[in-house]
């Protein structure tokens, strides 16, 4: 496996934009929406996964189920727990744009980092949040200084504040920021520091996941979270979590439940029945179209569904999860897959789970 691609499995986003969103050849409301969620879950089972929970909004009903590998051992459940990988730059967004919307903070302002941790520029443009938020700043990936000392079955976890401070002073943008979109975790990780320096995750927590009731939503495992979680894995091997303090806010380290995602897909659907109704809308709004199949939000990325309503979507991986979650708001559909597995696209394919997410989500609003 490529290194660099597993370390940075938190970026593995914009080829999903090309699979296919039709709706399959079942019969989706004869079959009822337990049956038709089994489908799927019995597919992502069959693609490799140990451990599947799905969670589904259609209208105002939701459902979340689980299914698992092993025979003989409970199902998980909505209250089983991932590790949820990107998706967590959609809290980060959301958190942005709750400080735009109470003056803590502007889109179009520069980045500003406390002394000591330099801001990189190209051109005349600097790097502004909202160029953080929808990945055209300019920066790579990941920090130059990243790799080296990196535990692969732990890659963040060794990475302090002082050793973000260094790589800054020696990273170059690749692009003048708001030129081009090029996918960056350093990105992400600077916005979550711009908003609430060296307190991050208590920042997703109390603007975000608090307000919406994802109780579970956290880089913080708490006991009773560790007695639900399911152990992650890599080409069928038992492997760690990720853990994280400097670039969380890009989800290297953030944990989650299908429970919780399903509260914030409602959420995503129904603002106007959200205390975060203004901070969610101006997330899904589109700031920059890369081409005619995705434009992108603050954190979101849009993609056009067949007959012209559009779906809004994330996926993430750590080094043993991976997950996505979409909606459509036309359609009053969403669908969010979690599994306890690693998994990369290739040049032919998507990831199964992403594959699975979005065609569940075209039967879901077929309907």
């Amino acid at each position: 496996m490529n290194r660099r691609k597993f370390l940075g499995a938190t970026a593995t986003v914009t080829a999903a934009a090309g699979v296919s969103l039709l709706p399959g050849n079942a019969a989706a409301a004869g079959d009822g929406l337990p049956a038709l969620v089994r489908r799927y879950l019995d597919q992502a089972v069959a693609a490799g996964s140990p451990s599947v929970v799905c969670g589904v909004v259609r209208g105002r009903r939701t459902y979340v189920e689980g299914a698992g590998a092993a025979a003989g051992r409970s199902a998980p459940d909505g209250r089983t727990v991932f590790q949820l990988g990107s998706i967590t730059k959609t809290l980060t967004a959301t958190a942005l744009a709750r400080a735009a919307g109470t003056g803590e903070a502007r889109l179009d302002a520069p980045l500003v980092l406390p002394a000591g941790f330099p801001v990189p520029r190209k051109g005349s443009r600097r790097i502004t949040l909202a160029h953080l938020a929808t990945h055209t700043s300019g920066l790579p990936s990941l920090p130059p200084n990243l790799l080296p000392g990196a535990d692969p079955y732990d890659p963040y976890a060794h990475y302090t504040l002082d050793d973000l401070a260094a790589g800054l002073r020696v990273t170059e943008l690749g692009t003048e920021p708001g030129a081009v979109h090029a996918y960056s975790n350093l990105g992400f990780g600077l916005l979550g520091q711009a908003l609430a320096f060296d307190d991050v995750d208590s920042m997703l927590r109390h603007r975000v996941a608090e307000p919406l009731g994802m109780v579970d939503t956290t880089t913080t495992l708490r006991p009773d979270m560790a007695s639900r979680k399911v152990v992650g894995h890599l080409e069928g091997e038992p492997v760690p979590d990720w853990h994280d303090r400097v670039l969380s806010a890009a989800g290297t380290s953030m944990y989650s439940t299908a429970d919780d995602m399903v509260r914030f897909l409602r959420a995503q659907l129904r603002p106007a029945s959200s205390p975060l109704r203004d901070a969610i809308e101006v997330t899904q709004r589109p700031r920059f179209t890369v081409d005619r199949n995705l434009r992108l939000g603050l954190g979101w990325h849009l993609s056009r569904l067949p007959g012209g309503s559009t779906m809004t979507w994330h996926n993430g991986g750590t080094g043993g999860f991976s997950t996505c979650a979409a909606f459509s708001r036309e359609r009053g559909v969403a669908v969010v897959m979690m599994v306890n597995t690693f998994s990369e696209e290739t040049p032919t394919a998507a990831r199964p789970v992403d594959a699975l997410t979005f065609r569940l989500l075209g039967e879901l609003g077929a309907a």
